[in-house]
C-alpha cells in the first residue's frame, strides 16, 4: 500500500514532469475609457473684469484636507479665494475646485478639463496660469504640475505633504517657490526639503522659504506682495 507521504506528493504533482508546471504569459492590454466626472468650484473674477477686454492671469488653487466635501463655502476660508473676496484690486482670476470627501487631489484629468473649460469661457491669459495649494493641496500641486508641466507658468506648493521625489524629473524647467514652517507637526519640513533637493539634483533652482517658528497654518504667505510679483514675472513658454 502506498505511504501517505507518496500520496501527498502525487496529489501535489511534485513528482510529475516539468511540462506540467504553470507558465506566466506576458500581454499588453489597450483600451479607451470614457467617464462622466463632476467638480464643484469657486470662480473669483477681478473687479475690473467686466469693464475691460484684457486677458487676466489665473491662479488655480487646491485647498487642504479640511476643505473636502460638498459644502463649497469651505473652499473660501483661506488662500487666494479668501483674498479675492476681500480685495477688489486682486489682479487674478481665481479658480478654486473642491475635492470630494475621502479623496485627495489625484484626478489630474478632471482638473485640467475644468481649467480648459474656464479658459475657454473667460478671458484668461494662457501664458500666465499659476498653480498653488496647501497641505493636501500642496501635494496636488506637485502631482498636477508633474502630469501637465506645459500648462503652468509657475507653481507654489505650501507645506505640501508626501510628494514623490521622482516627480522632480518632469519639473526641471518649472519655476517653483516652496514654503514650509519649520515647526510643522502635521507635515514634516523634511517632505519639502526632500522635494527641493530632488529638484536641484535635476537642475531646477527652486526658491525655498522656511518660515522659522511656524507650524502648519501658514496661509498668510498668500498675503505677501512679493509672491505675486514673482508669479507675474513668469510666463509659460510658447509650445
Amino acid at each position: 500500500m502506498p505511504s501517505k507521504c507518496f500520496l501527498l506528493l502525487l496529489l501535489l504533482g511534485l513528482h510529475g514532469p516539468a511540462g506540467d508546471s504553470s507558465v506566466s504569459e506576458r500581454h499588453i492590454f489597450q483600451t479607451r475609457i470614457s467617464r462622466r466626472a463632476t467638480a464643484r468650484y469657486l470662480l473669483s473674477l477681478p473687479a475690473g473684469y467686466a469693464d475691460s477686454k484684457r486677458r487676466w492671469p489665473l491662479i488655480l488653487f487646491l485647498h487642504g484636507g479640511s476643505g473636502r466635501g460638498d459644502d463649497i463655502d469651505l473652499v473660501s476660508r483661506y488662500g487666494p479665494p479668501a483674498i479675492a473676496a476681500k480685495r477688489p484690486d486682486y489682479p487674478f482670476i481665481v479658480l478654486s475646485p473642491q475635492c470630494p470627501a475621502g479623496e485627495i487631489w489625484s484626478d489630474a484629468d478632471l482638473l485640467v478639463s475644468l481649467l480648459d473649460d474656464v479658459v475657454a469661457h473667460h478671458r484668461v491669459d494662457p501664458e500666465r496660469i499659476y498653480l498653488t495649494g496647501m497641505s493636501m493641496g500642496g501635494r496636488g500641486v506637485w502631482y498636477l504640475a508633474y502630469k501637465h508641466p506645459d500648462r503652468f507658468a509657475a507653481i507654489v506648493p505650501v507645506n505640501a505633504y508626501a510628494p514623490i521625489t521622482d516627480w522632480a524629473k518632469g519639473l526641471k524647467t518649472m519655476p517653483v517657490w516652496v514654503f514650509h514652517g519649520d515647526r510643522d507637526t502635521v507635515v514634516p519640513l523634511s517632505d519639502s526639503e526632500d522635494m527641493v533637493r530632488a529638484l536641484r539634483a535635476v537642475g531646477n533652482d527652486a526658491k525655498f522659504t522656511i518660515l522659522p517658528g511656524r507650524g502648519h497654518d501658514i496661509a498668510d504667505v498668500y498675503d505677501l506682495p512679493e509672491l505675486y510679483e514673482w508669479m507675474l514675472a513668469h510666463r509659460r513658454p510658447h509650445p
